[in-house]
């Protein structure tokens, strides 16, 4: 059984202005900075919780001449993070306010209070209160970062995708990955996988007329779901593979095993392993503060390091000022 998300991967105009606004107006900490292992002229940025927990990770890569993505129907659509309570809510929209973020005012969805809001790209986000969720349990948040730590973000919350065929696509999540639906709301349906909570729920947004959505800088590339081990992976893919699927097998991304599937034409679909994990090949204090490449790529150093712009990401000096 899937135990809930483990990342989401998105797609930036700018590795630096993703930085900046991950770290600085977020308050989610960089913890690793490697590249697109199948495109290694390209960054990929990790951002997660204070020690890159599963399940806390949003990651991003700036494909060079990348297209503006646009959003519409049969598309990741958007991304959630998990936040302590209520009242945080309140905290990030007036820091939303003040840094001149775009953003909607504060809601309710499925019986949880969100705010929506948007980067420089118009990248969709959601932040998601934890104060009446049960379920698997938060990350922890970046204890050094400049968010106060009662309404720093924690993880990631529920995954919404628009489709067009709502009745197809629950049949999948339902049928293939095991997922339970738990609710509905008007175009909108719950599901839910292993503990369930805000951090294990997909959203399924029905949209039958709207434009299809077209990938490029300012969506979502993937969304990953989280097993425990390899074992499960092979698994999965026979599973998936019995309903006649295509995979890519299991992938070696050195921080975790991985298996891509599509299970629909429009939409990437990622398992994904809790471990090995970031911290084994940093140290705690300084992660994201180097480039960081798999043993595979390691030979190829100094030719990546030609090809990728230097980026300052050095925060161990910095003091941040909790406001």
């Amino acid at each position: 059984m899937l135990k809930g998300i483990h990342h989401v991967t998105a797609m930036t105009s700018s590795a630096e202005k993703i930085y900046d606004f991950f770290t600085y107006t977020l308050g989610i900490r960089l913890v690793k900075k490697t590249v697109n292992q199948d495109d290694i002229r390209t960054y990929h940025l990790f951002f997660a919780d204070d020690v890159g927990s599963p399940g806390t990770d949003m990651t991003f890569f700036d494909f060079p001449n990348n297209p503006k993505g646009s959003h519409g129907t049969n598309e990741l659509r958007r991304t959630a993070f998990r936040v302590p309570t209520d009242e945080a809510l309140v905290y990030w929209k007036e820091r939303f306010t003040r840094l001149h973020v775009v953003h909607e005012e504060i809601s309710e969805q499925f019986g949880k209070k969100v705010l929506n809001f948007y980067d420089f790209d118009q990248q969709h986000y959601q932040l998601i209160s934890d104060e009446k969720n049960n379920g698997v349990a938060a990350g922890t948040p970046w204890q050094l970062g400049p968010i106060p730590l009662k309404y720093a973000i924690t993880g990631l919350g529920p995954i919404t995708i628009a489709v067009a065929n709502i009745d197809g696509f629950s049949n999948i999540l339902q049928n293939v990955f095991k997922m339970t639906p738990t609710a509905q709301e008007g175009n909108a349906k719950l599901f839910t996988m292993g503990e369930g909570g805000n951090g294990a729920q997909v959203i399924a947004l029905h949209e039958p007329v709207a434009p299809a959505g077209r990938q490029g800088y300012g969506t979502i590339h993937h969304v990953a779901f989280r097993v425990d081990s390899k074992d499960d992976l092979a698994q999965w893919q026979q599973r998936l593979e019995s309903f006649g699927y295509t995979t890519s097998g299991f992938v070696d991304r050195f921080f975790f095993g991985a298996l891509y599937v599509r299970p629909t034409r429009h939409l990437l679909f990622e398992i994904s392993t809790d471990g090995p994990g970031f911290i084994g090949d940093e140290p705690y204090e300084t992660l994201g503060e180097k480039l960081s490449l798999p043993p595979f790529l390691e030979a190829q150093r100094e030719q990546i390091e030609s090809m990728v712009r230097p980026i300052d990401t050095v925060r161990s000096t910095k003091v941040f000022e909790k406001q």
